[in-house]
């Protein structure tokens, strides 16, 4: 972590457990970052607070450490359920909501608090079992914890500590409305500690946490500028038939070691990727018909430098915390101006330097006043010169995964028929004749 991104507010000088302060020393963290010298001495006297920060400043660790101490502060009741969780995390993306998990084991090394994880695509009788056993602190994503919810393997009723990690994207995802629903079966605003943390704060989001916390402090950090101030921004202008060549010429002329290409699509990721492949760049592909074993194999592919590319939907622009990413690939403007501030935030994190390169082609480039707008500043242009044109060599064909196999027969399964039609997968008679 580069001491220029730190305080000279030291984690021993805030009122913190012993056990916390420890697990924070073994993990080398002596110091606050801006946003956590902000919101810790607020969350320590058990006020709600609505934070806006950069990604990749430490909103983590932030609030893991206020409700750590809060619930130290606040002992459960003799009365208390076993099945009731006493903290509930939410995250709008299962890798997020894998990489908050990992961080409270960290910081929670020294406690005796049960932490589960709840998230959906996989484990799904494992995840229900941990929480039949009972859990303090629950951290996942809405929709498997609504449903654990709703089949009462846990209870809100006792709940102290409420987390929305990244409110915004859940607004994006469509969470709101289950987001609403469990904040509403839990005891009310006044009777439990409500935190908030999101790169951006639009005015849904206030709305939300005016609702639903206790006179929240809104807290932002002392930078005006919505990205990280170490990302060189930069912009090009190619026609939709320049971009493999434009991007295979900035990644032979940069070699990034550790890069990730961002795009709209599955079949724009497809193209990306059987380009890089033939022209001899070590990628793979992140989306999200991805299993979620494979995710988290390429994601620590990448981290420990395995796997020099990833390619990437919009899936993983929330949530990886990737340890020397030095370059950021916008192959496709988002459509959203607020991915691109998380896309970008993929690299200068901790505060190391990074580089987000953007291509404005003419099919995305109407995002880009949106884009600038937010940022309040325009992305410099950089001319598309010769020299980082690169004649690539033809594509390599992918290998398809094969379709998955029946556990005990080894065969193939079939497809599930399409909804509406009759068992045995017979279409409807009306759209037999149809076709």
């Amino acid at each position: 972590m580069k001491s220029d991104y730190l305080t000279n507010v030291s984690f021993q000088s805030l009122d913190l457990d012993n056990s916390l302060s420890t697990a924070l020393e073994s993990a080398g963290f002596s110091h606050c970052t801006e946003i956590q010298q902000l919101s810790l001495p607020l969350m320590l006297t058990g006020k709600d607070i609505a934070a806006q920060s950069q990604t990749g400043t430490g909103k983590t660790a932030a609030f893991l450490l206020g409700m750590f101490q809060y619930l130290m502060n606040h002992p459960a009741p003799p009365d208390k359920e076993a099945t009731a969780i006493r903290a509930l995390i939410l995250a709008p993306t299962r890798e997020l909501a894998i990489q908050i998990h990992k961080d409270a084991l960290e910081i929670g090394a020294n406690t005796d608090y049960k932490i589960a994880l709840a998230y959906g695509g996989t484990d799904y009788e494992k995840q229900r079992r941990t929480l039949e056993q009972g859990a303090d602190i629950l951290i996942g994503t809405p929709g498997r914890i609504i449903d654990y919810f709703k089949q009462r393997v846990f209870s809100l009723k006792q709940a102290q500590v409420v987390v929305l990690d990244e409110a915004d994207r859940m607004f994006d995802l469509g969470f709101i409305s289950d987001i609403r629903y469990l904040l509403r079966r839990m005891p009310t605003p006044e009777n439990r500690l409500s935190l908030l943390f999101s790169a951006t704060l639009s005015h849904r989001v206030m709305e939300l946490a005016y609702e639903h916390m206790n006179n929240p402090v809104d807290l932002k950090t002392k930078s005006d500028t919505i990205a990280a101030d170490k990302v060189e921004q930069s912009m090009y202008h190619p026609a939709s038939d320049e971009k493999i060549p434009l991007l295979i010429g900035l990644m032979q002329k940069l070699q990034p070691q550790r890069s990730i290409i961002f795009v709209n699509t599955k079949r724009a990721a497809d193209t990306v990727h059987a380009s890089l492949l033939g022209n001899d760049i070590n990628a793979d592909v992140l989306s999200g018909d991805v299993r979620q074993k494979k995710r988290q194999r390429l994601i620590g592919d990448l981290a420990d430098g395995s796997l020099s590319t990833l390619i990437a939907t919009d899936v993983a622009a929330r949530g990886l915390h990737i340890e020397g990413v030095s370059h950021v690939f916008n192959y496709d403007l988002p459509q959203n101006a607020e991915d691109y501030v998380h896309r970008i935030g993929r690299t200068a994190r901790a505060g190391a330097d990074g580089k987000a390169i953007s291509f404005a082609c003419e099919e995305y480039v109407f995002s880009l006043p949106e884009i600038e707008s937010l940022l309040g500043h325009d992305i410099v242009t950089q001319p598309i010169t010769d020299d980082i044109i690169a004649v690539p060599a033809p594509p390599k064909k992918l290998r398809r995964d094969k379709p998955p196999t029946h556990k005990n027969t080894g065969r193939r399964r079939k497809p599930r028929p399409p909804r509406g039609s009759k068992p045995g997968g017979q279409r409807p008679r009306s759209e037999a004749k149809s076709s």
